[in-house]
C-alpha cells in the first residue's frame, strides 16, 4: 500500500478557523473554513470562546477531508499553525478552559507591563526573549488570569492547570488530553522564554508570576508531537509540525537564507527577515523571534508586528458599512486619483512596531468637505503599506541590507491595488506567490517534512512559485510626500 501523500493543516486564526488539504507538490487541495466569534468585553479588551475554537477545528477538519474526496488513510499528518500569543488557561483533568482566551490584541495588562517596565525589568527580558514588555504577549495575559479567576493561582500552583497558546491547547484536546506541549517559536512569544538557551526561564517566570508547572514542554516545530484521537477523523494520525502564524508564513514562504523577508497581511501585518543562527538585539524596537527551529538548532528573525491591517477594512465592512466586502476597497481606493490628503491611523488597539503605545488610538485625518467614503477606503489600504515602511526602516537602521524583493502573503494581497501601493511606497518589488495560504502551507511542509510527504528544506525552496511581480513606479518626490504625511498623522495620535 503506497504512504498517504496529504497533509492536513489546521490553521487557527484570530479572526476565523480553517483546515487545507496539501499534496505532495504544496498545492491546495480543498478548503474548509468557519468565522469565530469576537468578544469586547471592555474597551481594548479581546477575547475568544476556546470551546468555540474546538468545535469549529473539529467541524473544518471533517469537512476540509471530505471536500477532497479523501479518508484518513490518505493522511500522512497533521500540522498546527495558529494565531501567537492569544492565551488560554485549562484544566488539566478535564480540557476545560477557566475563562474565555485573551487574544493577541487584548490591552488589558498594559499597566502592569507599564509596572514592570518602570521596575526595570526591561533591559533583562530584552536580553533573555527579543521581546519588549508588552501586553501583547502571553506572560502578563497568563497573570491576569491567575489573579482574576477565583482559585486559579492556588490550582496552578498544584499542577491543576496548564496554560498553552492555541497550538498547546489544540494539541492537548486533539490527543485527548495526552500532550502538552508547544513548539519554540510560540513559546519565543510568550515572555517567559530564553531564546538563547531554549527553554523556560525560571527568573521571567519569577518577573511575571507565572508557575513554571503550567507551561508545555517546548518541541521542534517539525517532529512528532503526539497522536489525534481515532474519533475525530476515524482513524489516529500523527500531529507532526506546529508553527505560529508569521512563522509558519515564513518557512511556506521558503524564507530559508539570511536577508530572506515576508511580510504576511491578514488581522494584523508581521513582516519578518531571517537573520540566521544568531539571536541579534535589535535596537529600533522591533522584536528578535525564533523563526523556525529543527533538529534543535533554531534560526532567528527580526519582527516587526502591525496589530491592524485587514481588521481596519473588516471595520469599514462591519462598522461603517462602507463597504459590502474587502474586495470593494481595491475598486474604491482605485476610483480616486489620490486619498485628497486623509490618512487613516488604525490605532483601534494601540500601536506595535516600531511605535508600541498601546494607548493610541485610531483617528482619520484631513477630512474636507469633499471627502467621500472612496478616499477613506484608500487611506485605509494605504496605512497598511505606510506601516510596512515603517517596519523596513527600522530593519535598515538595524544593519539589515535592503532586500532586492520581499514575499507577501495573507488575505490582504489578494488586492492588487495594495500590492502595487506596497511596491511604490517600499520602493521594491513586491512577490505574490501563486499559492497564498502560506500559513498553512508552512504547518503543512513541518508536518510533510516529519512524516516523508517533502523531501527537506531544498525541495520546499524548489517548490516555492512566483504569481505576481510588482515592480515599484511611484516616483520619489511624491513617495516621501506622501510618506512624512503618515507619519504627521501618527504623531498625532501617540501619547508617548
Amino acid at each position: 500500500m503506497a504512504a498517504p501523500q496529504y497533509v492536513l493543516a489546521i490553521d487557527q486564526g484570530t479572526t476565523s478557523s480553517r483546515a487545507i488539504v496539501f499534496d505532495a507538490r504544496g498545492m491546495v487541495v480543498a478548503i474548509a473554513q468557519k468565522e469565530l466569534t469576537q468578544h469586547y468585553p471592555a474597551d481594548g479588551w479581546v477575547e475568544h470562546d476556546a470551546e468555540e475554537i474546538w468545535r469549529d477545528v473539529q467541524s473544518v477538519m471533517r469537512e476540509a477531508v471530505a471536500r477532497a474526496n479523501l479518508s484518513a488513510h490518505d493522511i500522512a499528518s497533521i500540522g498546527i499553525t495558529n494565531q501567537r500569543e492569544t492565551t488560554v488557561v485549562w484544566e488539566r483533568d478535564s480540557g476545560r478552559p477557566i475563562h474565555r482566551a485573551i487574544v493577541w490584541q487584548d490591552r488589558r495588562t498594559a499597566e502592569l507591563c507599564r509596572r514592570k517596565v518602570a521596575d526595570g525589568a526591561g533591559t533583562l527580558v530584552q536580553g533573555k526573549t527579543g521581546l519588549l514588555i508588552d501586553s501583547y504577549f502571553s506572560a502578563t495575559k497568563i497573570a491576569w488570569l491567575l489573579d482574576n479567576v477565583s482559585g486559579a493561582r492556588r490550582r496552578a500552583e498544584k499542577g491543576e492547570l496548564c496554560f498553552g497558546t492555541i497550538d498547546s491547547f489544540l494539541l492537548f484536546r486533539l490527543t485527548g488530553g495526552r500532550v502538552h506541549a508547544t513548539d519554540a517559536t510560540n513559546a519565543s512569544r510568550s515572555m517567559l522564554f530564553d531564546i538563547h538557551k531554549q527553554d523556560w526561564d525560571a527568573t521571567l517566570c519569577e518577573i511575571f508570576d507565572v508557575p513554571r508547572e503550567m507551561l508545555p514542554e517546548v518541541k521542534d516545530c517539525s517532529g512528532i508531537f503526539g497522536a489525534s484521537t481515532p474519533d475525530i477523523l476515524g482513524q489516529s494520525l500523527p500531529i507532526a509540525g506546529i508553527a505560529g502564524d508569521q512563522q509558519a508564513a515564513t518557512f511556506g514562504q521558503a524564507c530559508f537564507a539570511p536577508g530572506m523577508v515576508k511580510s504576511t497581511y491578514g488581522t494584523g501585518c508581521f513582516a519578518l527577515l531571517n537573520i540566521g543562527d544568531k539571536p541579534l538585539a535589535s535596537e529600533h524596537r522591533l522584536l528578535t523571534t525564533v523563526a523556525y527551529r529543527l533538529d534543535g538548532k533554531p534560526t532567528y528573525a527580526f519582527e516587526g508586528s502591525i496589530f491592524v491591517a485587514g481588521a481596519a477594512v473588516k471595520w469599514l465592512r462591519d462598522r461603517l458599512r462602507c463597504v459590502k466586502d474587502a474586495a470593494e476597497t481595491a475598486t474604491l481606493a482605485a476610483s480616486v486619483p489620490e486619498s485628497h490628503g486623509v490618512y487613516l491611523v488604525p490605532a483601534f488597539v494601540g500601536l506595535g512596531a516600531p511605535y508600541w503605545d498601546p494607548d493610541a488610538r485610531g483617528a482619520i485625518l484631513g477630512l474636507t468637505l469633499d471627502t467621500g467614503f472612496e478616499h477613506i477606503a484608500r487611506a485605509t489600504l494605504e496605512s497598511v503599506a505606510y506601516q510596512t515602511r515603517d517596519l523596513t526602516n527600522a530593519m535598515k537602521a538595524d544593519g539589515a541590507q535592503p532586500p532586492t524583493a520581499i514575499r507577501v502573503d495573507g488575505g490582504m494581497v489578494a488586492n492588487d491595488w495594495l500590492c502595487q501601493f506596497l511596491a511604490d511606497m517600499l520602493d521594491v518589488a513586491v512577490e505574490r506567490p501563486k499559492v497564498i495560504e502560506t500559513t498553512a502551507l508552512g504547518a503543512a511542509y513541518l508536518a510533510g517534512l516529519a512524516t516523508g510527504v517533502y523531501g527537506g528544506l531544498d525541495a520546499v525552496a524548489y517548490a516555492w512559485n512566483l504569481g505576481r511581480r510588482f515592480e515599484p513606479r511611484m516616483n520619489k518626490a511624491t513617495r516621501e510626500q506622501l510618506y512624512a504625511g503618515w507619519q504627521k498623522a501618527v504623531s498625532r495620535v501617540l501619547t508617548k
